[in-house]
């Protein structure tokens, strides 16, 4: 059964990854025994664990998703879930262990993030509210926010991004920190994570008008697995529409 969530003008069009398929889900599902409406919320999940290369999630004891998330992938889209307080646990899904949990409460038509990070036995479910039917495309802008999941307990690297010489972001972000969303000129956009020591990665990546991006700090510091190492990805959460 297809789900679509409906916002006020201007809407949110959630995108299945980084390309243009739109995928609208209910604000309410229908229960057809009784014909009532029931909430639900929006939850996008992702695997930012270096070493942990299959993950589940589950929400309140039930699989969110049947198939296993691989290291730096996710949902792909937003998908509807209950509302209320719910315990959001990720587990290794070869073995059931769970990783960590957390609990959040789910508010109807809201859309939220969990990201499993951590390494070495130590995990973390970040949950967030992402607040992506509140921007407005009139200005012209992209937005953007990122998400520092590189474990490391100690450092506070900063994180810079900046579009034609100008800084939207110059924080010093401790792992699990997670941005708000901030418009940005679209095109261009460097982006740089440091803390002079073992993290020291940076990327260019072009965004587009009226789209919503996360921006992953991923990866191990210090020498590594070249397919462990720090590094920046990014993913499209969706675009405005007037």
């Amino acid at each position: 059964m297809k789900r679509r969530f409906f916002f006020p003008r201007p809407a949110i069009v959630v995108l299945a990854g980084i390309l243009l398929v739109s995928f609208l889900f209910s604000a309410c599902k229908k229960n057809l025994d009784t014909g009532t409406q029931t909430p639900v919320a929006g939850l996008m999940a992702f695997n930012l664990a270096p070493d942990k290369e299959a993950v589940g999630i589950a929400l309140s004891g039930n699989n969110f998703s049947n198939s296993a998330l691989a290291y730096t992938s996710y949902t792909g889209n937003y998908r509807g879930v209950y509302v209320g307080n719910r315990e959001v646990e990720s587990y290794d899904f070869s073995s059931g262990t769970t990783l960590a949990t957390a609990s959040q409460l789910f508010e109807p038509n809201s859309y939220y993030s969990v990201f499993i990070a951590g390494a070495n036995g130590k995990y973390k479910n970040i949950v967030v509210k992402d607040n992506v039917d509140s921007l407005s495309s009139t200005t012209g802008e992209a937005f953007v926010r990122y998400v520092n999941a590189i474990p490391d307990s100690t450092s506070q690297p900063l994180v810079t991004i900046s579009s034609n010489g100008t800084n939207v972001f110059s924080n010093n972000a401790p792992f699990a920190t997670v941005s708000d969303f901030k418009g940005i000129t679209p095109g261009n956009v460097s982006v740089k994570v440091n803390d002079e020591s073992a993290i020291n990665s940076n990327r260019t990546i072009a965004l587009e008008a009226g789209k919503i991006y996360t921006i992953l700090l991923v990866g191990i510091p210090g020498p590594t697995d070249s397919t462990k190492a720090v590094q920046i990805k990014y993913i499209q959460n969706g675009s405005i529409t007037q």
